[in-house]
């Protein structure tokens, strides 16, 4: 495919006409030139639409083909890494770039290159947290955030399943699974993508919804309660990957400790977290807290406790 092409198709928008003639023009070659190139594209797969008239022209349609990534040798190993990558990733939204990339890219390398791609999987491995969770409904739901758009679904909660709209603000993937942050009733509420038995897009549009990364960048509106939690030196190095408590201080006489303010209602939770550290993490205020935490540990050592008495 030549260079003229190439830019053609990348002008090509579903959103705007060009009449043969501009297009001509534009590129300094004649009509025929350009209906032949047009015919080109079409036969290696660009979903060209004509509309004949005065006010007629060519445009694409919206899930036309881009046009060929041109990269250099170690461009093309770093996008394999990440094809890898990905592939680790389940229910990506329009995952079936992952298969194109590797069928179709791949075959059209100088064999060089094949054979670099081929011999780095040998030395590189992504370990992530596996799931067998199905998220069939990413790409949807993400289309509906994109376009601001409300969603019916039907969703299986901790207290059953139930029917609900709500208003999708994106989706990001943490520990092996997809949540959606989404408008319910004046507020964000989280759900898992993985719960969601089925869905479909309405036509209702709600505007002032805020991006996903707007959101998470957002401060947490609810009110927390002063929390300090003491850690021992093996207990920050585990809390370092920690998202919640990975900035426990290390500064000269304030120990290692971590301080934050918690939400009541992320209590539960947050004694739960706590529990992966055993000896290694104490709750030294508030009180309820540091209670939970002590129930949760009495509960997971009450079944050995029976050991003594047989």
């Amino acid at each position: 495919m030549n260079e003229r092409r190439i830019a053609l198709m990348r002008i090509l928008d579903f959103r705007k006409k060009y009449t043969a003639r501009e297009l001509a023009e534009r590129f300094g070659v004649s009509v025929r030139t350009i209906q032949r190139d047009l015919d080109y594209l079409q036969q290696t797969g660009l979903p060209l639409y004509t509309e004949t008239g005065p006010h007629g022209g060519y445009r694409a349609l919206p899930n036309r083909l881009l046009p060929p990534l041109h990269l250099a040798r170690d461009e093309a190993l770093g996008l394999f890494l990440m094809l890898q990558l990905l592939e680790n990733i389940p229910d990506i939204p329009f995952g079936s770039v992952r298969g194109h990339l590797s069928e179709h890219y791949y075959a059209e390398l100088p064999q060089d290159v094949q054979d670099s791609i081929d011999q780095l999987k040998d030395y590189i491995s992504f370990r992530m947290i596996p799931t067998h969770a199905d998220s069939p409904y990413t790409s949807l739901i993400l289309e509906a955030a994109l376009n601001k758009r409300r969603v019916n679904m039907h969703y299986r909660s901790a207290s059953g399943t139930k029917w609900t709209q709500v208003y999708p603000i994106g989706l990001y993937f943490d520990h092996g699974y997809w949540y959606m942050p989404a408008h319910n009733k004046d507020r964000i509420i989280l759900y898992r993508s993985d719960r969601v038995i089925t869905i479909t897009i309405l036509d209702e549009t709600l505007d002032s919804l805020p991006t996903l990364q707007a959101w998470l960048a957002s401060e947490d509106s609810r009110v927390g309660i002063p929390s300090k939690i003491k850690f021992t030196a093996l207990g920050a190095r585990l809390a370092e990957s920690d998202t919640l408590f990975h900035n426990v201080s290390h500064q000269e006489g304030l120990g290692q400790e971590w301080h934050g303010h918690i939400p009541v209602e992320e209590f539960r939770y947050v004694s739960r977290l706590l529990l992966k550290y055993g000896p290694e993490a104490e709750v030294v205020y508030p009180q309820k807290l540091r209670m939970l935490v002590r129930k949760l540990l009495q509960d997971s050592l009450n079944p050995y406790l029976k050991d003594n008495e047989e």
